[in-house]
């Protein structure tokens, strides 16, 4: 709405002859202004020095609205750094997250083997050509009940082929075990030297997994390469939908760049010796994707999940990793 002029009840003219007569009057008021905002602005100054300055320099504990501001804003920095912690990470490392396929057999010496399957997990990088995984990635027929009946029997287990697929590199890389747990569900596995590894950031571990309550965040590809081929763009999704566990659609997506690992969040609801409890949704094809704290550290390595409780996905604690990197470090060949 536009303003209706201001007209003056007395629009004389001011002449000359009064310009100059008001000029010195003028000039004293503005001085007088201007003294007046210094003094305001020195008193101003003066008192946010006292307010804002250092208790040890005014000899004055601080006052206890000042305690509860200070404790507020910090409480607010660290919701935004741990809000903003899940893209954080996803971004720094996600090329260090591999997408793990395989295939293993387990039967008798001199016959054709009872059971050959496939297997689908996560690997991330914990040193030079070293990934962390979990145990039934590395051996797939540990913790199988069928496979371990037939062990049981006399027969063995044995992987034909086991690659991992990393984030923007189109052709795979050949792994073998260098170090599996007896005791626990990890393994460290060696890559074949190769330049889709070579530059890859190595994913740092935590001093301890730490406390119920801290936020949690795993990086993984849950559902294997039906989940990467779900994700996909409309025509590839039509194509790859019903060959979505061939090593060739793997290998597709990895041509098309569509390797890419999923991120879940959560809290972690207890730590129980080497296991970690957390609510982070997971799925088959997770297994060995890293759990992160909120500073961006490894706190284990994701294992598995109970079905019917949404609280119930656990993992295995760094550390537990440690002892087994430093095992693996110490086998590598120079």
């Amino acid at each position: 709405m536009a303003e209706s002029p201001i007209n003056d009840p007395d629009p004389s003219p001011i002449t000359e002859a009064h310009r100059q007569e008001f000029s010195p009057v003028s000039d004293c008021w503005q001085q007088m202004v201007q003294a007046v905002l210094g003094v305001v602005l020195l008193l101003g100054a003066l008192a946010m020095v006292h307010y804002y300055a250092p208790t040890t320099a005014l000899g004055e504990p601080p006052s206890d609205l000042q305690k509860q501001v200070h404790e507020l804003s910090a409480q607010v920095e660290q919701l935004k750094q741990d809000q903003a912690m899940p893209a954080v990470v996803l971004n720094r490392y996600r090329n260090s997250i591999g997408y793990i396929y395989g295939v293993y057999q387990v039967g008798f010496s001199n016959q054709h083997p009872v059971v050959r399957a496939r297997v689908s997990g996560t690997g991330f990088l914990v040193g030079k050509g070293l990934l962390a995984t979990n145990r039934h990635v590395a051996e797939p027929w540990y913790g199988d009940a069928e496979a371990q009946k037939l062990i049981d029997q006399g027969a063995t287990g044995m992987l034909e082929s086991l690659v991992v697929f990393f984030p923007g590199s189109p052709t795979p890389v050949t792994l073998s075990p260098a170090s599996v747990s007896k005791t626990t569900d990890l393994a460290i596995l060696q890559a074949e030297d190769s330049d889709a590894v070579r530059g890859l950031a190595v994913l740092p571990l935590a001093k301890s997994p730490g406390s119920p309550g801290q936020l949690v965040t795993v990086i993984g590809y849950p559902m294997g390469i039906a989940g990467m081929v779900a994700k996909s763009p409309s025509g590839i999704y039509e194509r790859l939908a019903y060959r979505h566990n061939d090593i060739s659609a793997a290998s597709e997506l990895a041509a098309l760049s569509l390797i890419r690992p999923s991120t879940t969040c959560g809290h972690l609801g207890d730590v129980v010796g080497d296991k970690l409890i957390y609510d982070a949704p997971t799925a088959h094809g997770g297994s060995g994707g890293p759990v992160f704290n909120t500073k961006g550290e490894v706190i284990g390595v994701n294992s598995a999940y109970m079905d019917g409780f949404s609280g119930g996905t656990l993992g295995v604690s760094v550390d537990s990793l440690r002892p087994l990197l430093k095992e693996a470090q110490v086998q590598k060949p120079n």
